[in-house]
């Protein structure tokens, strides 16, 4: 049962089935004691009627068919089943409800006359318990057997307590596997809650089952290690800019230590220097504040209908780009993000190819799985090596020996591919017809209507 709460449901239900059926029983010898009872008064009512039918009857030596039609008169006024034995046992009269009773195996009321004679009658309507070994009481056919746990002879007040003692410990029994099974498995994910919190984040908890229980289990597991990709992404970050910093923070301080004693035309260039190391730091914090955001504040994105082919020709005219594209490409995101991302885009191939750039958007339906846009930046570089074209979008990798030629800080694609992931897109790199790269980034397209042909050269 993969519900718990089927399984307390069942549970109850169980219980309450067990409930019912000794409920029934207990009130079922109540009843079975009442109709001894019964049957004890109307014995006696019985024996009274028999007592005065024997005196109203005519004596024991009239005629038997005298005795037999005052008999008969007395059975159809009283519509009590009636016989009459002679003292030597012979049979005066018997009704026919009495043979027919008597032919069904009911036993009859016999009661002896002061004469000798033997007037034997039945309740109307009431078999008389079959006795075996002459106990009275035995059950009639039909009725259920007696429950084999009953004690004979205790007061009707002590086997009721007993039933209960019994039913007690009978629930208790049952119901204490489930409760503890529910509880341990609840005690095994408090304590890797606990251990997650005292900082063990490669704490996980074992999924049992397939209830509520199991559900939380996989939940927490799946927040846990959420929690230490963001942990483990902000120690990273955290480590990897604090090197970073130290370059240009280090040119700074040799800067400003060479500006006194230097020439006006020393200090002119140092100066230059300061303000690009300044430049610099200022690119790297912003850089690594917008990655943080982007880590922590997943699906909180300013949504607006963003035209990209209009984003990607203002960025391509900042660097020179050429643009070829179709009016209507428009996706439904953040436009300061994917602004970002395009300019990003554009100033790596700047940096490796010079002005040998081309950005190409078209749509391709088969992508996502659904409509999308494909933005295309393309150079014609010295391109990426096949096996560190998934490295390229790592926070604060490049190329080795790049960093010294072209600069930067190794977080610009990390940035192009945490803002396609947030928009539900994603970036890959590509080797380039003729030589370069094309890197193409797939976003969800917006409904729009048919896109209309354009190019765009700034």
């Amino acid at each position: 049962m993969k519900s718990l709460y089927l399984r307390i449901y069942a549970t109850v239900v169980v219980v309450l089935l067990l409930f019912a059926v000794v409920s029934g029983w207990v009130l079922e010898r109540h009843l079975d004691q009442e109709r001894v009872n019964n049957e004890q008064v109307v014995g006696e009512r019985l024996a009274a009627w028999a007592e005065l039918l024997g005196r109203s009857l005519p004596p024991a030596d009239a005629p038997a068919d005298q005795q037999a039609s005052a008999l008969r008169d007395w059975s159809q006024r009283l519509r009590v089943p009636l016989a009459l034995d002679a003292a030597n046992g012979e049979r005066i009269f018997a009704s026919e409800s009495f043979l027919r009773r008597s032919a069904e195996g009911t036993r009859p009321f016999a009661f002896t006359l002061e004469d000798g004679r033997t007037l034997s009658t039945m309740r109307p309507g009431f078999r008389a318990r079959r006795g075996d070994g002459g106990d009275d009481r035995a059950r009639r056919p039909g009725m259920p057997p007696p429950w084999p746990f009953l004690v004979p002879g205790l007061p009707r007040g002590t086997g009721l307590a007993i039933v209960l003692v019994v039913l007690f410990v009978a629930v208790a029994a049952g119901a204490y596997p489930v409760v503890r099974r529910l509880t341990r498995r609840l005690e095994t994910l408090k304590q890797g809650v606990e251990q997650f919190g005292a900082g063990t984040l490669s704490r996980r908890v074992a999924v049992s089952g397939a209830d509520e229980v199991a559900a939380l289990a996989t939940s927490f597991n799946v927040a846990a290690e959420r929690i230490e990709a963001l942990v483990q992404s902000h120690r990273s970050l955290l480590a990897n800019a604090s090197h970073e910093l130290r370059s240009p923070l280090a040119r700074l301080r040799m800067a400003v230590s060479m500006l006194e004693g230097a020439t006006p035309a020393e200090r002119v260039r140092l100066k230059a220097e300061i303000a690009a190391n300044v430049s610099e730091l200022d690119a790297l914090v912003e850089e690594v504040l917008l990655a943080s955001r982007l880590d922590v504040v997943e699906h909180a994105l300013h949504r607006d209908r963003v035209d990209l082919l209009a984003v990607a020709a203002e960025e391509a005219a900042r660097v020179g780009a050429h643009v070829d594209g179709m009016r209507g490409v428009v996706v439904d995101g953040d436009e300061r993000l994917l602004r970002r991302a395009m300019r990003n885009l554009l100033e790596n191939g700047q940096r490796y190819a010079g002005g040998d750039l081309e950005v190409v958007l078209a749509r391709d339906d088969g992508r996502l799985g659904g409509p999308a846009i494909t933005v295309q930046v393309c150079d014609r570089g010295p391109g990426v090596p096949a096996a560190m074209r998934e490295q390229i979008f790592e926070p604060f990798f490049r190329l080795p020996g790049h960093a010294e030629q072209a600069g930067g800080v190794g977080l610009g694609l990390a940035l192009v591919k945490q803002i396609a992931e947030r928009h539900g897109g994603s970036v890959r790199c590509e080797a380039r017809e003729g030589g370069g790269s094309r890197f193409v980034m797939v976003l969800p397209a917006a409904p729009a209507t048919a896109p209309t042909a354009a190019r765009a050269t700034p």
